[in-house]
């Protein structure tokens, strides 16, 4: 079994080889109770893949999320994602790879930062790939770290894709979806979360009415970035159902978790996948939107 888009994950040691004809941004995430990104100074700084750039996808407002937003790390306008992209010399016919590492578990996993600036980055038309195990991965094999800053690079010219909203989906998406037969809903978060026997992302707890549970763990070892075996994910994306559906919404708490099952998705060539942007931290807020806690009540 194989991937159907194997060019969206590179191995450590492709990447080496390749080092001078990429651009490699790390999204690494250390984050306060204020959604402040500590990664640039104590993760970034002290040890870095040689040549590159910190991109702050992880703070509450960063680089790839909407300033105004009511909700943190939403999708940005089209403008201001090319800027991002230009600002860090991504031209439309660059080759981005995404690194990170994951310096605690929990919110500062280091897959789901990564797959969360793929999924802009790629449906914005960024030729833009993951490496696979992370840093924690390239450190173990022996590879080069510096702490040598890497000089601001001249602006790239680019131009956002008209369609990149094909991944985006929206509360009016997701209502439409909990009765229709073609959308699968999909909560990626644990399933003491979908269950609603842990503490849910906002006054609500449980899932979306009809969503099925497809944990983003299940897509990797650890938290390293470091994806699961090609048949080891395509039974997984198959006995749920999500191969098959002919439309898939994944969603968790931010919008994060969320584009692991998405990416997941993509290696394995479903071209209709879109991301509940305001996930539970919206849902959750409206009474009036449908949702399922089988948690037992309390006596």
């Amino acid at each position: 079994m194989a991937f159907v888009n194997p060019q969206y994950l590179v191995e450590p040691e492709w990447l080496e080889d390749h080092l001078d004809e990429v651009v490699v941004l790390d999204v690494s995430a250390m984050l306060t109770s204020k959604l402040e990104n500590r990664a640039l100074a104590e993760c970034f700084e002290p040890a870095h893949i040689p040549g590159s750039l910190f991109l702050d996808v992880a703070s509450g407002y960063g680089e790839l999320s909407a300033p105004d937003a009511a909700l943190p790390w939403t999708w940005p306008e089209a403008s201001r994602f090319a800027a991002a992209m230009e600002r860090f010399g991504i031209g439309n016919d660059s080759r981005v790879v995404i690194v990170a590492r994951t310096p605690r578990e929990g919110i500062d996993n280091g897959t789901m930062w990564c797959t969360r600036a793929w999924w802009t980055m790629h449906h914005g038309g960024v030729d833009c790939a993951i490496l696979n195990g992370g840093i924690e991965r390239w450190e173990e094999e022996g590879r080069p770290m510096t702490d040598q800053a890497t000089p601001s690079p001249a602006p790239g010219s680019f131009t956002t894709r008209d369609d990149w909203l094909r991944g985006y989906a929206g509360q009016d998406d997701v209502l439409a979806g909990v009765d229709a037969a073609d959308i699968c809903l999909v909560d990626a978060l644990s399933r003491d979360s979908f269950d609603g026997t842990s503490d849910g992302y906002g006054p609500r707890k449980g899932h979306i009415t009809s969503a099925v549970n497809v944990p983003m763990s299940g897509f990797v070892t650890g938290n390293t970035a470091r994806f699961r075996e090609a048949d080891e994910i395509e039974s997984l994306l198959r006995d749920s159902g999500l191969l098959t559906a002919p439309r898939v919404i994944t969603y968790c708490g931010g919008a994060i978790a969320a584009t692991v099952d998405a990416f997941a998705l993509a290696l394995f060539g479903h071209d209709d996948v879109a991301v509940y942007d305001g996930s539970l931290m919206e849902w959750t807020a409206d009474p009036q939107l449908p949702m399922t806690d089988p948690s037992p009540s309390p006596d």
